[in-house]
């Protein structure tokens, strides 16, 4: 078999002639592991297609079969509700969803919400920051499963997850200040990934290729993408295991933006009384990439970089009594980040290590006034560094929360979070959420919240010819009030809010003159205030023949932001206020076509505020045999826009992706 795939021949070629075409130039690592990577793909796809005659079907969708987005239960720390009754802004995104949208990662789904800024550098999800509501990639909080997964030495590095689309229930965005739920870091708001649950045993195989046919200025080849992954899960009485893992690499889309990624993830559910489990979770990730114009263009034409996470996670939900519930948890992270200023030579390199371990207890009291939640936890942030050094740090917190019964139409809770941290002394953040219910499917809602940002390691300790760290930075805070309407009917839902926010010392990198190293300090304060607006509808007929379904999902999003600082700063260059998007449009319609024939159209329009206005179209379709195959074909940014969300990289032009999986 000497044929090879090329973007342009894709999958079908795949399977008349069994063998793929990986470029030599998409990662650092050598030769014969990329070989071996590749042969152990082939193998394990021979042989689940040979199991495949004998194995009884089971497919994914009955596994994980996708909630009303009315019915989906919002996970916090210690109280759980579902979103209908939820009194803050919280924007789901569900499985359902997941399915109809033109992405490679699970990252890339987050561009499909209206107030949530979601900047590549590289193609599928590679290297991204995330930001809500205005604010930038380091106030934002990101959790898989209510577990931190907060990198201490940057944010651009938060977004290395270990999990693949089909592990996924739902994206929770819970917007807005959060230290009462969340402790320190969720300044901005917190965007939480849910994992499913299996409730049966199910395997499945997928590939994927990808292409925008054009010429790599680097090999003789079109510029494509490739991947493949498994996922399962072993359902043994109430006790569940859930495994996937994935492989995409691509030869990128202009010179040195080749790309390779690896993911691995576990959880685990066991029973050890009816209502008493220990839950367990571990995930491993793995990215290489070509990172032209990521962080310090135009010089680092030939960067690259190369990172490594390790998440893992134990904890233990018991009752203690019939009214008292406890969840006990540790979880620990490692990060490794290897940046290339020059690949080859070596030139520049910053090699980054960092360990967190957190301990947390946290505990539901019921009594008949009220519901108590309370809990205590403890971090440890490590890193050893060849730029930034070698430096320890300790957060230590206390929350308490209310929430109260019996009345009436209006439902109340209060709390606050106290911290202590061994840089920066004691803090305490309150808050308070409220709803009234109007009619049964009308709520008006309003919540109050405060929070806290830590300085990153490389604010504080950076060392380079052009960024200077700044040790006597002090922590942000936020000041945050919000009130809107929600609108709940089982087919289709409505929120509309309005908020305010106010960021005091600000850490923002700036510099005097053009010449100047960027240097971050305390010395703004920004004054954000937004509108949102959220509709979600759905239309089904099961007995027609044909548009068995519509579904529109459409949000909005306007902020206007106001910066406050000293008039002596007035001429200070600032890198990170000026950036975030004043609007927001998102709108994605889907239906049914016929049984088992599904079509999407996403599209997208962004202000960014000293940028460019532009427009976004994708879309999708996807065919489903007997639960047993599915088929898609996707195009993203049709029109072709040229176009750049962070540093000096624009992102592809319209591109092209296929692929199939099988359900065994």
């Amino acid at each position: 078999m000497t044929s090879r795939i090329n973007s342009k021949t894709g999958l079908l070629s795949f399977f008349k002639t069994g063998s793929f075409y990986v470029p030599e130039s998409y990662t650092f690592l050598p030769t014969q592991m990329k070989k071996m990577q590749l042969r152990n793909l082939l193998f394990l796809l021979s042989t689940s297609l040979s199991f495949c005659k004998y194995a009884q079907s089971q497919t994914i969708k009955d596994s994980i079969e996708g909630k009303p987005l009315e019915n989906v239960v919002i996970q916090e720390n210690r109280f759980n509700t579902t979103l209908e009754k939820e009194n803050k802004n919280i924007q789901v995104i569900t499985r359902d969803q997941l399915d109809q949208l033109p992405i490679r990662s699970i990252n890339e789904a987050l561009s499909y919400v209206a107030g949530v800024d979601f900047r590549q550098r590289g193609p599928a999800g590679i290297q991204g920051d995330v930001s809500i509501d205005g604010g930038t990639f380091d106030e934002t909080l990101v959790l898989i499963n209510g577990v931190r997964v907060t990198d201490p030495q940057t944010g651009h590095n938060m977004m290395n997850l270990p999990i693949t689309m089909d592990v996924v229930d739902h994206i929770e965005i819970i917007r807005g200040a959060a230290a009462r739920i969340y402790g320190v870091n969720a300044l901005t708001g917190a965007i939480n990934f849910v994992t499913i649950t299996p409730k049966n045993n199910h395997l499945s195989l997928s590939l994927n290729t990808g292409t925008n046919f054009k010429q790599s200025v680097e090999t003789t080849h079109d510029y494509n993408s490739w991947g493949g992954a498994i996922t399962g899960s072993w359902v043994h009485g109430k006790n569940s295991n859930l495994f996937s893992a994935a492989h995409n690499n691509g030869n990128g889309y202009r010179y040195n933006t080749a790309y390779s990624n690896n993911k691995a993830f576990y959880q685990g559910k066991y029973f050890t009384h009816e209502n008493d489990y220990v839950e367990t979770m571990a995930g491993y990730s793995y990215n290489n990439f070509g990172a032209n114009g990521f962080y310090a263009p135009p010089g680092d034409l030939n960067s690259g970089e190369t990172t490594y996470n390790v998440l893992g996670e134990i904890g233990y939900h018991t009752k203690l009594s019939s009214n008292w519930q406890s969840y006990p948890r540790v979880s620990y992270r490692f990060s490794q980040d290897d940046y290339r200023y020059i690949k080859n030579p070596l030139t520049a390199r910053n090699l980054h290590k960092t360990h967190i371990f957190n301990a947390e207890w946290n505990n539901t009291i019921h009594t008949n006034t009220g519901d108590i939640g309370f809990g205590i936890e403890a971090r440890n942030e490590h890193i050893l560094s060849s730029n930034l050094g070698n430096h320890d740090r300790y957060n230590y917190g206390l929350s308490g929360e209310y929430k109260f019964a019996d009345l009436g139409k209006l439902a109340l809770t209060a709390g606050g979070y106290l911290n202590y941290n061994t840089a920066y002394g004691w803090q305490f953040f309150p808050g308070l959420d409220a709803g009234y219910s109007i009619l049964p499917s009308l709520k008006l809602f309003t919540n109050i919240g405060t929070g806290q940002r830590l300085p990153t390691y490389t604010d504080l300790y950076y060392k380079g010819p052009s960024n200077i760290g700044n040790p006597d930075l002090t922590p942000e805070k936020a000041d945050y009030a919000e009130g809107g309407l929600k609108y709940f009917l089982k087919n289709f839902n409505v929120t509309a809010s309005y908020f305010y926010r106010r960021i005091n010392d600000f850490i923002d990198w700036t510099k005097t003159d053009i010449n100047s190293a960027w240097q971050p300090n305390n010395f703004q304060r920004i004054n954000t205030q937004g509108f949102t607006l959220a509709a979600n509808y759905k239309w089904s007929h099961p007995k027609n023949t044909a548009f068995k379904t519509i579904e529109i999902h459409a949000s909005y999003t306007n902020l206007q932001p106001k910066i406050d600082k000293p008039a002596a700063d007035n001429n200070v260059i600032s890198l990170y206020t000026i950036s975030n998007l004043r609007n927001q449009v998102v709108g994605t319609i889907s239906s049914e076509i016929i049984q088992g024939l599904q079509w999407s159209v996403s599209t997208r329009y962004l202000e960014r505020i000293s940028y460019k206005k532009y427009f976004l179209l994708d879309s999708k379709i996807q065919y489903s045999w007997k639960n047993k195959i599915q088929i898609f074909v996707d195009a993203t940014n049709i029109t072709n826009v040229t176009y750049v969300e962070a540093a000096a990289a624009p992102l592809p032009g319209r591109w092209y992706n296929t692929g199939i999986q099988f359900q065994l």
